[in-house]
This record gives C-alpha cells, structure tokens and sequence, in this order.
C-alpha cells in the first residue's frame, strides 16, 4: 500500500490543522492505522492509532483531547484532527498502516509508511 500525507503547515499556538492520509490499495478497510510524529533531534513517536473499522483509538497522553484519529473505508483516506496546538507539536507528521487491523503504538510494527508533512506552532 502507498500512502500520501497532506494538510501541514504553519499555525499560531492554539489554533487547528487536519492532516489527512491517502491510501492506496485494495485491503486500506483490513489495515491499522496509525499517526507518528518527528521533531528535530529526536526519535519518530507515536501519536494516534485507529482500528480497521474506526471503534477503536488510542492517543499518546499529550494529545488527548486535542488530537481525533478517524478514516473513512470508503475513501481510503484517514484523517488527524488537530486542535489547540502547541509549540511542542511541532514536527514532521507521518501516517503509517500495518496489515492485522490494529494499531500499534510501535513503529518497527509498521511496514508501509507515508512522506511525512511538516507541521510548525508558532508561539
């Protein structure tokens, strides 16, 4: 499967972004999804992750309640709501998807990843 992210750019603390992922691929409905993040200097992290039929979620603590994880079978696209952004989310974001149907909060566990999009909260 290939996978495209869009929807970065530059936003002042508070504000919101949508980062949105393409997939391509005939099993995108089978596969976990997940949303990682990179900041200069550090290690690839994970942020979000959704099950293959979006009832399951799971977030790092520092987005909870800011960030929404969703996908839409049918268009084999999935999405990051991002509200109330910080400084400290300022990185490259990446989606990625592994076949089993679950997330993983591991990124060793995912075989097929998308270029990152960059996402910077100015202060």
């Amino acid at each position: 499967v290939q996978l495209q992210a869009s929807g970065g750019g530059l936003v002042q603390a508070g504000g919101s972004l949508r980062l949105s992922c393409a997939a391509s691929g005939r099993r995108f409905s089978a596969y976990g999804l997940g949303w990682f993040r990179q900041a200069p200097g550090k290690e690839r992290e994970f942020v979000a992750g959704v099950s293959w039929r979006g009832d399951m979620t799971h977030y790092t603590d520092s987005v909870k309640g800011r960030f929404t994880i969703s996908r839409v079978n049918s268009e084999n696209t999935f999405y990051l709501q991002m509200n109330d952004l910080k400084p400290e989310d300022t990185a490259n974001y990446y989606c990625a998807a592994r076949e089993g149907r679950y997330y993983s909060t591991k990124v060793g566990e995912y075989p097929y990843w998308g270029k990152g999009t960059q996402v910077t909260v100015s202060s």
